[in-house]
């Protein structure tokens, strides 16, 4: 069997030998060699591990076992440094020696960097990879003050996800206008005025002259004389092609690795797939060029006929917060075009369509991009609207007899990409359909990852589905709670308490998963369910928690834990406090640091320590790593304050004692304020309690994080019992009815507040609920590492309970 090598494990390669792997699964013994430590992620999603809304097992497009599946040797953390053309082998700086039959360089592009004075200074950063994403997470805890250079898609995307960590983000760009390569004036301004209400400054028509600071950046001066301060600088102006390798070793290098139509280099059995070739002389920079250069080197190496790669019309999409942006071709006005307008500024929608000829040359939506899909088809089939040009945008009542959705997917070719987030082409969409029965668009996203990222292309997939199936045979769309299945949250929990499953993997095969062993986001799921539905039958499974959960700590990005001993309403005493500064002394413990939370947190611990500290702490637990009870955040209230009304001290401590413990479908946070100055922030939390004359206000659904939300008031009482009460059945409401994973907050926007009232609103209800929720509690009564400790002895639990700690393990893990 032939050797293959490929050089890379981005997107653009990874999806070239997946489609190799279609065509002629056995032709190749495959080695891939990758410089992250990752199996192939999204790069497209990087802003939203940025923005919060995601993480790294998340953008995962291949995981560990796909590599194992198929037969691929995968090295990560390897760069190649040597490529031998003659004796047909690669060498990286791990000492690997790696023979070729074929080989494929895939080693994308680099960031470029302003060779500005002061660029090698702390805090000066690019946005192109999880380690940036990393970085700029970290920053945020520290500093405030941050700019991004370039106003292009990867900078906006950037800057949005700096200012969902809190930061005070301002956007630098050398040209008066937003996105100039992507968009027209008018669409540049409304974009602007936008990004704007949401938070973002910008600064443009700027020249960057030097970036100032010490070791660290502390601004970035204009070739004006204007200064702009920044704790962090990220460039985002562009990317080169990573072709020095190709170079040294003598292959055609032009800006990117020279390529011919089939993906060929100057020197036989080498090929170049993705952003580091050059095709025609042109490098492209999005993903979809990309997979059709890597479907045709499929073909190529697989022995298959093919018309070879004659370049990409390119299209750029934008989502930003809410903001959808499409362009396509060439939509600037020029001598002997034409343009057809439409703008709704109370809407804010404005679409452009460009004609020549009678034929659409380019298009600029903005707000509005459903079309986007169908108007790019239209670019690149040439067709020809003389006399028609106005149903482009208005259907047949512009003038014409318009074009169905069917005839539209029949006008595609097989192989041309309709997911450009996933490079899904129309055959592996249609081949879902046909061969895998899938009939819904939740089905084809869990079968194909189509629509599985931006969502953008899900109305060609529903034409897809439609042409292929016909619009009687399209079942509703069913999200499943993950891409294992297309089951629902309210059909997994009902099928729970009908068949009374008690475990993860007998609901996994009685509901038939796709993926028999389940996956990261399933698998807790399900076991949450099942305590919450038999708290006396189940047993908590600790290979379906999350590594945080398994160590009751939170793993940091060194590999070393955090530990946070509960300290009940922010109140400690000083016995307390000797023995924490004793075991942070004896496991010289780094960092030991006040938590937002009212807590002490021992940073920076072994893994090794960890049962032994807890055991010397003999204290609780404070759940920082938990899907429960996290803190309860108190002032002084009347105990010591002039304006207090109420002891808010003691009734912090009373519903933290009550509540400790408790397991719900996401983190949660309780706040109890004295009076309505509201020191302890209770009206941005998931319950919060202010104290006011003669009772007490319950507000619930807040969210203090990424997306801030402040809480609804729920009702008011007069008697420490009530405010207990109505916690107990808001929470057990909660715990019955949201999604696992989903915060109060989003919880309380999906079903609604007055659902919420309605269900609390009679004694009797509440009464059941509070019944449900102490019956939970009763089973939750000893602390998980004490009783871990005192049954099966300390280092045998521990080593049972844990198991080995591998950065992959670690991804899952969740952040305070």
């Amino acid at each position: 069997m032939k050797k293959l090598v490929m050089v890379g494990n981005g997107m653009a390669g990874v999806s070239f030998i997946e489609q190799l792997l279609k065509l002629n699964p056995n032709r190749y013994e495959i080695t891939i060699i990758g410089a992250e430590p990752h199996p192939n992620y999204n790069r497209i999603m990087l802003s939203s591990v940025l923005a919060g809304d995601a993480d790294m097992k998340d953008i995962v497009l291949n995981d560990w076992s796909w590599y194992e599946d198929n037969g691929i040797k995968l090295h990560t953390g390897h760069t190649v440094t040597n490529m031998d053309a003659e004796a047909r082998k690669v060498e990286t700086d791990g000492g690997l020696v790696i023979p070729y039959d074929e080989l494929v360089l895939a080693t994308g592009s680099l960031p470029f960097m302003l060779p500005l004075p002061g660029a090698d200074k702390e805090g000066v950063i690019a946005f192109r990879d999880m380690k940036d994403c990393e970085t700029m997470i970290e920053t945020a805890k520290a500093y405030r003050k941050a700019v991004v250079i370039g106003g292009g898609l990867l900078g906006l995307e950037a800057a949005r996800g700096l200012l969902n960590l809190n930061m005070e983000v301002s956007v630098v760009h050398v040209t008066p206008y937003l996105m100039n390569r992507q968009l027209d004036a008018t669409a540049s301004v409304m974009l602007r005025e936008e990004l704007e209400r949401q938070g973002m400054h910008f600064l443009l028509n700027k020249q960057s002259e030097r970036i100032t600071g010490g070791d660290r950046v502390s601004g970035l001066k204009f070739k004006d004389g204007m200064e702009a301060e920044a704790d962090l600088i990220v460039m985002a102006v562009g990317i080169v092609p990573n072709a020095e390798l190709a170079k040294r070793s003598g292959i055609g290098v032009g800006r990117g690795i020279l390529v011919d139509d089939y993906m060929g280099t100057n020197v036989p059995n080498i090929y170049a797939v993705g952003e580091c070739a050059e095709h025609r002389g042109i490098s492209y920079g999005l993903v979809a060029p990309l997979y059709e250069q890597g479907a045709v080197l499929a073909k190529r190496l697989a022995g298959v006929d093919s018309d070879g790669y004659h370049g990409t019309v390119l299209s750029a999409k934008l989502k930003v917060s809410g903001v959808n942006v499409f362009s396509a071709g060439i939509f600037l006005d020029e001598p002997g075009t034409k343009a057809l307008r439409v703008q709704d500024d109370l809407d804010g929608i404005y679409k452009k369509v460009v004609f020549k000829d009678g034929k659409i040359i380019g298009t600029v939506l903005f707000g509005d991009t459903t079309d986007s899909s169908r108007i790019f088809s239209y670019i690149r089939s040439g067709e020809d609207f003389s006399g028609r040009e106005r149903e482009v945008l208005f259907g047949a009542a512009g003038g014409g007899k318009g074009t169905s959705n069917t005839d539209l997917v029949s006008a595609m070719s097989g192989d041309e990409i309709v997911c450009g987030c996933n490079g899904v082409a129309k055959d592996t969409v249609v081949e879902a359909i046909t061969e895998k029965g899938c009939v819904s668009i939740g089905e084809i996203k869990a079968c194909t990852k189509a629509s599985g990222s931006c969502g953008g292309c899900k109305p060609l997939i529903e034409a897809i589905l439609e042409a292929t199936v016909g619009a009687d045979n399209v079942t509703e769309a069913k999200e499943g709670i993950c891409g294992c299945t297309t089951r629902s949250r309210e059909e997994v929990v009902e099928a729970i308490k009908s068949m009374r499953m008690t475990t993860t993997k007998e609901v996994m095969h009685v509901l038939g998963w796709h993926n028999p062993e389940g996956c990261t986001k399933c698998r807790p799921a399900i076991n949450y369910y099942l305590g919450m539905i038999w708290p006396e039958d189940h047993e908590d499974e600790p290979e379906s928690r999350f590594v945080n959960e398994r160590n009751h700590a939170n793993i940091q990005k060194d590999g070393t834990f955090s530990v946070v001993p509960r300290i009940y309403g922010g109140v400690t005493t000083p016995k307390d406090l000797k023995r924490i500064a004793d075991v942070a002394q004896k496991y010289d413990v780094p960092l030991v640091k006040i938590t937002g939370g009212q807590r002490i947190d021992l940073l920076g611990v072994k893994k090794e320590d960890l049962p032994s500290m807890w055991k010397d702490l003999d204290m609780p637990s404070g759940y920082a790593y938990g899907k429960a009870l996290r803190t309860v955040k108190t002032c002084v209230g009347n105990t010591f304050c002039r304006f207090g009304t109420q002891d808010a001290i003691q009734m912090g401590i009373d519903l933290e004692k009550k509540f400790e413990r408790l397991s719900t479908p996401h983190k949660v946070k309780l706040a109890v304020s004295g009076c309505p100055r509201n020191c302890a922030e209770a009206t941005i939390k998931d319950l919060g309690v202010v104290a006011i004359d003669g009772g007490w206000e319950l507000y619930v659904a807040g969210n203090g994080g990424t997306r801030v939300r402040a809480a609804d008031l729920l009702v008011k009482v007069k008697t420490e019992q009530e405010v207990m009460d109505w916690t107990a059945a808001y929470l057990q409401y909660y715990r019955e009815t949201a999604d696992w994973g989903e915060r109060t907050s989003e919880w309380s926007i999906r079903i609604g507040l007055d659902t919420i009232k309605a269900a609390l609103a009679t004694k009797e209800d509440r009464d059941a609920l509070i019944s449900r929720i102490d019956k939970a509690l009763s089973l939750m009564q000893e602390d998980p590492w004490k009783q871990i400790i005192e049954n099966d002895g300390l280092r045998k639990a521990f080593d049972a309970l844990t198991g080995p700690t591998s950065p992959e393990t670690a991804a899952a893990g969740e952040s305070k």
